[in-house]
């Protein structure tokens, strides 16, 4: 179980005292909405490590993982934008979520590209990819990084629907499978209604199970 518990936070300019209390099961994914500014992004720079809480704990299968830093959570982000480098190739982006080590080449990296339909696309400059094959490429760094605790945040946004069906079908699949816990922020109703087990809506700086 991944349980946030009365995770509160105030912003420095005091617009806002924000309180979550989620839980999520293995294997499953919750899916987040609500307007902006309701703490979308800051529940997620805090279960991350980003921002540091007022109070309240994120605990992972007993564990409470609130005192480490973010390079040592076991926790990974996809973010609406790709954040490639995109002087390096594809294939080197995907290396990087095994480490700064692996090789572009291995047989890791070219399954990943593979499972997302983008074989043969190893050596292209990330700069050289569309937004969608872009995407992907960052989905696949993100995957590759095997952390239990998966973020995505509006990821499909900007998406043809082929891709973010795609997409949305290896992230169900590969939670499933791995027995992650994710969160996924979105505004699009079949982003939630495709993947998300349960639903939580932030209003107010607070959260409620829908």
């Amino acid at each position: 179980m991944l349980v946030i518990e009365n995770l509160k936070y105030r912003h420095e300019r005091g617009e806002m005292d924000y309180r979550f209390d989620l839980e999520i099961e293995r294997g499953k994914i919750a899916g987040l909405t609500g307007p902006s500014g309701a703490g979308k992004s800051t529940l997620l720079d805090l279960i991350a490590g980003f921002l540091p809480p007022d109070s309240g704990d994120v605990v992972l299968d007993g564990r409470s993982i609130i005192g480490l830093a973010p390079e040592n959570r076991p926790v990974s982000i996809l973010f609406q934008a790709d954040n490639l480098f995109d002087h390096l190739s594809a294939g080197a982006n995907v290396a990087l979520g095994i480490s700064s080590k692996a090789r572009a080449d291995s047989p890791e990296v070219e399954k990943a590209l593979a499972d997302m339909g983008l074989s043969g696309l190893s050596k292209r400059q990330a700069a050289n990819l569309s937004g969608g094959q872009k995407q992907r490429v960052a989905l696949a760094r993100t995957l590759l990084r095997n952390k239990p605790v998966l973020l995505l945040d509006e990821p499909f946004t900007g998406l043809d629907e082929e891709t973010a069906h795609a997409m949305r079908a290896i992230i169900r699949e590969i939670v499933a499978r791995q027995g992650w816990y994710a969160i996924l922020v979105s505004h699009d109703k079949e982003d939630i209604a495709a993947l998300a087990q349960n639903h939580y809506r932030l209003e107010n700086g607070r959260s409620h199970k829908v």
